[in-house]
C-alpha cells in the first residue's frame, strides 16, 4: 500500500496521510458482491473516472467529465452496455446520475466489474457524497461532501481503492 491509496480501515479511509470518515453499502463488505444486494465489494480496486454537476460546482480535475440532463448508468444485466455511462432515453433499467440530491454531484468511479462487466456482478461502484454519517449506501463508498471534493482534487486516474474483507 502507499499513501497515496484509498484504504478502508475500521475508522474509515485513510488517503495522503489523513482518515476520512465514510459510510459503505448496507449489505456490509462482501467478496461476492451481486447486483442489487447493498454490498460493497472487497479487493482492491481503481479509480477510472470523475463525474460531476457543472451546474453546481466548478471543475475539481482536469480529468473530470460534466454530468448532463441525460446521462445515466446502466444497472441492468441484460443490457450490451450493462454498468457503463449511458443517454437517455434509455429502455433498460438505468440510474440517473444528475439527481436532485447533492448524492452525485461529484462521483468518482471504480473499476468494479468494469470495463468488461459480466451481467449479475453489480454495478456502479462509486464513491461519492453521503447523506448523512452513518447513512449507508447501495455498495459505494460515500464521504461527507468537504472531505470528497478534497479527495478528488487530490486523486489521480488509476489511484487504488482497497478494501479488505471484513
Amino acid at each position: 500500500m502507499t499513501p497515496n491509496d484509498l484504504v478502508l480501515t475500521p475508522r474509515g479511509v485513510r488517503f495522503a496521510g489523513r482518515v476520512f470518515p465514510c459510510t459503505i453499502g448496507k449489505g456490509g463488505l462482501s467478496h461476492a458482491k451481486r447486483e442489487g444486494d447493498g454490498a460493497t465489494p472487497t479487493g482492491v480496486h481503481h479509480i477510472v473516472g470523475m463525474l460531476y454537476r457543472p451546474d453546481r460546482m466548478a471543475k475539481p480535475a482536469p480529468w473530470a467529465i460534466p454530468i448532463g440532463p441525460r446521462d445515466l448508468w446502466s444497472d441492468d444485466g441484460r443490457d450490451d452496455q450493462y454498468n457503463n455511462l449511458v443517454s437517455a432515453p434509455y429502455d433498460f433499467s438505468h440510474e440517473k446520475l444528475r439527481r436532485a440530491d447533492p448524492l452525485y454531484d461529484l462521483v468518482l468511479i471504480t473499476d468494479w466489474n468494469w470495463p468488461n462487466a459480466i451481467p449479475g456482478l453489480g454495478s456502479a461502484i462509486f464513491v461519492h457524497q453521503w447523506r448523512r454519517p452513518g447513512y449507508p449506501t447501495e455498495g459505494c463508498l460515500a464521504f461527507r461532501r468537504d472531505h470528497l471534493h478534497w479527495i478528488a482534487r487530490q486523486i489521480s486516474p488509476g489511484t487504488r481503492v482497497i478494501i479488505p474483507a471484513a
